[in-house]
């Protein structure tokens, strides 16, 4: 187990500046472009992918970074130099984290290099479980796989949304229910090889920021995947359904297939949420130190000053609570008060607050989308919403620190 530290070695910062002059150079100059045409912005993925950001080997060395904060310091680079470039750029990752929490070793090494192709023919991946009726309440999903035990294939009928890559997608990891009496835990997730008849995508959604990452329904209509697509195998998963059955006592979430995913990622988003946060800041932290009003820079009005400093400091401590957490999962230690949902909700939040404060900062400017925060502003607003919104964290922490079934 590595030692907690807050002072990253050599090798994480050296990734660190390499993805800021990234961000800087090529993320920042399209940013506006893909946000107002709400559009893939395919050519940035593919210069990531020639430069070796956009690839398994190089999310795989982050992953297993025994400091923990390998992930947090690169979400952080890529969403400081815009959130919907950087969720069109990340966005594959969650369903390889899917893959990486649910599958067997063999089903790893099989479809977690297939989702990010080549730098010459780039792919993407979708991880789908929210649907139209079942958003935080994963216990309700409809979607439904039955076994076809004499052809050992899964069918698979249902329709998700807010799907990042949805339908545009390589492979898509599923979501869907094998015994919807047990609810969550009736649950398990398959991989929908690229190809496959009878996926297809929905309607794609119009949204009020990350706009350049591409949102949308995927429908599935007698999906039949191969007995080898259920991520873990199904001698795993019948083991896990009788438990199930047998009303075994579980820890709240353990053994639920979307829940395991959102469990490995909650960190990384807050990293996210950090790294909006943090551009939005340093916008109005050179706004007003540049601005003049009545023959000053509206940076010598305590009024703002005091803004500013609350702002860095709430940037900080959100940062605390994702490198803790992202330290405690990689070293394997338990989330026993919660952690992973308390570095997601605290920088998620932080994100809103830092960049509404930023916008009031830079005044009229700030409204105007001559000036970034505006987007940034926009962009913060998801953190509180996907990935377990604001309300859900608190609940699984409340959970966490009394030992009650709080609803």
């Amino acid at each position: 187990m590595s030692t907690f530290s807050l002072d990253p070695g050599a090798d994480q910062l050296a990734v660190r500046d390499w993805l800021h002059g990234f961000a800087a150079d090529v993320m920042r100059p399209a940013a506006a472009e893909w946000d107002e045409r709400e559009e893939t912005p395919w050519p940035v993925i593919q210069e990531a992918a020639k430069l070796g950001i956009y690839s398994l080997d190089f999310y795989a060395q982050q992953y297993f970074d025994p400091s923990g904060v390998g992930i947090p310091i690169a979400m952080e680079e890529l969403f400081w130099g815009d959130a919907g470039i950087g969720l069109s750029i990340v966005g594959t990752t969650l369903a390889a984290v899917a893959v990486l929490a649910n599958g067997t070793e063999e089903q790893i090494g099989t479809w977690a290099p297939q989702m990010f192709g080549t730098p010459e023919d780039v792919k993407v991946a979708a991880f789908c479980s929210s649907e139209p009726d079942a958003g935080s309440d994963v216990s309700a999903l409809r979607t439904r796989a039955v076994y076809d035990e004499a052809k050992d294939e899964w069918v698979l009928n249902g329709t998700k949304t807010w799907a990042t890559n949805g339908g545009i997608a390589a492979v898509h990891v599923v979501v869907a229910a094998v015994d919807p009496a047990l609810g969550a835990r009736g649950q398990a997730s398959f991989v929908v090889p690229p190809g496959t008849p009878g996926l297809s995508q929905g309607q794609k959604f119009k949204k009020h920021g990350i706009r350049a990452s591409h949102t949308a329904e995927v429908v599935l209509d007698g999906v039949r995947l191969p007995g080898h697509c259920l991520l873990g195998g199904k001698e795993k998963l019948d083991e896990r359904l009788a438990r199930a059955r047998e009303g075994a006592k579980r820890t709240a979430g353990k053994g639920n297939a979307a829940m395991a995913t959102f469990e490995a990622s909650r960190p990384a988003v807050g990293a996210q949420a950090i790294g909006i946060a943090r551009a939005a800041y340093e916008v109005a932290l050179d706004y007003a130190r540049t601005r003049v009003q009545f023959g000053r820079p509206i940076i010598d009005n305590q009024g703002v000053a005091f803004q500013l400093a609350d702002m860095k400091t709430r940037i900080d401590a959100a940062r605390l609570l994702v490198w803790r957490a992202s330290w405690m999962a990689a070293n394997n230690q338990p989330f026993t008060a919660a952690e992973g949902s308390m570095s997601k909700l605290y920088a998620g939040e932080t994100a809103k607050w830092v960049t509404a404060q930023a916008m009031q900062i830079l005044g009229g400017n700030g409204f105007t989308r001559e000036y970034p925060v505006e987007r940034m502003h926009r962009d913060s607003a998801i953190y509180s919403i996907f990935e377990g919104t604001s309300e859900i964290q608190r609940l699984v922490i409340a959970r966490a620190i009394s030992g009650m079934p709080i609803r």
